[in-house]
């Protein structure tokens, strides 16, 4: 067998993030010599999925490396004091976590799940559904005699999940239905409203008390859908409508009562461990551990028959982490992944990050959706602006916390895993989301009430993707016309972005070239592999 330093590879990706892998999984069909490498040890890249060893290692590397980490930063663990009576609840053994970096949640109608049926590495994977949305009530003052002060008390309301829903709500008065019903037939339709060109850009909630007399207690179930961590007076009815229009457009499409589903085993790192199986089963070479430390034109310009070179796209010489040349056409991967200047093309966002592992299954979060309806393994609470009190202050930016049972398989039954979010920073990011995760746990309706088992908590830097469908889906400018980036757009959004697949696509397009114009009704539409049975790789 060749050494990787003598054959000439077609393409080098660096990186094994959902875009690297989708393109592995896209040319896995393909004729061309594709080297993926990564700089880490495991698969997925911003979209790993971790034991808890593996987490441990994960912040301990992190906070030793903080100068080459511009993603991921201030992160810590926190094992709370229990008790160490027999009865408590207590961790599971290390391997018996598999918690996702990117839990982020799937649009039963997004863009990434046709091309994973067509591709054939659905077969592969499992999704589950996610279930109900719940809003914490504002919070109250409630005196406790046994100690001085006083803490916030509230509640989760379930969010409607459709008109026969909000009919049945006994807390919601008859014009309010009515009102509701007159803004969801308008969400159907937006696209052709001229409310719709009017409020385009105003606040979306100036559309919902203006224009639809919504009466302010329920601006938050609608604003829950949007998955925004912006304030009520920066979501515009530009980002607002759309999303919203997204999630009541999905409900159904694979079954009744849910839009979203999670992937089982670790969220996208699952998805991109199958994409990139599908290309080692098609001839790819992976190497974990191997980051690209440099690139150069020179060397193989120097070395190369003249006649065989391309000259609008010369090839490149690539230094790995361990010292060893590769010589490739094209080089693909993220900012994160590429040694040489990469030019964005969306705006910065950043948030705070907490994952946490309950002592409880929190089955009252998971309600039966509807009849003939896949049981929930998600649900989504949402802690509008002024429902949670830090420092005195009830004014803060919004906090969500996806929650995961165990059929995730990212813990043992009996537990729960909550990824919470918001874009505050710093210590108050910190607080917001421990105050977020204990008054979900003080009114879930467990007695007694559920603990805190194990926390990891950080700071994620990333490429913001606000508007859904085509915005942002173009591929970040390099200084070599065939070193072609991702953008990492979506990287801190709680759904996944639709614009990915547009993005690999097109890289997709200009390695295939000619042939690509004769393949392009083709992408990522595969024809089972002869010789193989369902469990046996076919997926690929």
């Amino acid at each position: 067998m060749e050494s990787l330093s003598e054959t000439k590879w077609d393409v080098l990706i660096a990186g094994t993030g959902i875009e690297q892998s989708l393109l592995a999984l896209a040319l896995s069909r393909s004729d061309k010599k594709v080297l993926h490498v990564d700089k880490n040890e495991y698969y997925g890249g911003p979209s790993a999925a971790f034991s808890l060893q593996e987490a441990e290692s994960w912040v301990l590397q992190l906070n030793q490396d903080k100068a080459n980490s511009s993603e991921f930063h201030d992160a810590t663990i926190v094992h709370p004091q229990l008790s160490d009576a027999g009865d408590q609840p207590k961790l599971g053994f290390s391997r018996a976590y598999s918690l996702p970096l990117a839990p982020q949640l799937i649009y039963t109608r997004s863009a990434i799940l046709p091309i994973l049926v067509s591709s054939k590495v659905y077969k592969q994977l499992e999704f589950l559904a996610v279930g109900s949305w719940w809003v914490s009530s504002n919070a109250e003052t409630q005196s406790n005699e046994e100690t001085e002060g006083s803490k916030p008390v509230g509640q989760l309301k379930k969010v409607p999940n459709g008109r026969e829903d909000i009919f049945a709500d006994e807390s919601i008065d008859m014009k309010a239905k009515r009102t509701l019903m007159k803004f969801l037939r308008f969400v159907a339709d937006y696209e052709n409203s001229e409310v719709w060109e009017t409020f385009k850009p105003r606040c979306f909630s100036e559309l919902l008390a203006e224009h639809f007399k919504v009466p302010q207690n329920l601006h938050a179930p609608l604003l829950a859908l949007t998955l925004s961590l912006d304030k009520p007076q920066i979501i515009t009815t530009e980002l607002a409508v759309p999303r919203i229009a997204h999630h009541l457009r999905s409900i159904g499409f694979f079954g009744p009562g849910f839009a979203c589903v999670v992937p089982k085993w670790g969220g996208l790192a699952e998805i991109s461990q199958v994409a990139c199986r599908a290309q080692a089963v098609g001839g790819g070479i992976y190497v974990l551990g191997q980051g690209i430390t440099s690139l150069d034109t020179a060397k193989v310009e120097s070395s190369e028959d003249p006649s065989t070179q391309d000259s609008q796209n010369p090839r490149l010489s690539a230094r790995l982490k361990d010292g060893e040349e590769v010589t490739s056409t094209w080089v693909v991967g993220s900012k994160e992944d590429l040694p040489c200047e990469v030019k964005q093309v969306a705006s910065d966002a950043s948030c705070s990050r907490s994952i946490s592992v309950v002592s409880s299954s929190l089955q009252s979060l998971f309600p039966a959706l509807a009849e003939g309806a896949p049981a929930p393994a998600g649900a989504v609470v949402f802690f509008p602006s002024g429902s949670l009190v830090v420092e005195g202050k009830s004014e803060h930016s919004p906090v969500y916390v996806l929650v995961h049972s165990s059929d995730t398989g990212e813990c043992p039954v009996g537990q729960t895993v909550l990824h919470s979010f918001t874009s505050a920073s710093g210590p108050l990011g910190s607080q917001l989301l421990d105050a977020a995760v204990q008054t979900l746990l003080r009114t879930s309706g467990e007695d007694p009430m559920p603990s805190c088992l194990w926390t990891m908590k950080f700071e994620q830097r990333g490429q913001s993707n606000p508007l859904l469908g085509g915005a942002n889906v173009d591929i970040a400018a390099t200084e070599y016309a065939n070193v072609l980036a991702f953008p990492q757009t979506g990287a801190v959004d709680l759904k996944s972005d639709d614009g990915s697949v547009e993005r690999v696509r097109t890289v997709w397009e200009k390695i295939l070239g000619d042939d690509a114009d004769a393949e392009r009704d083709g992408f990522m539409k595969f024809e089972e592999r002869e010789g193989l049975g369902d469990d046996e790789g076919d997926d690929e």
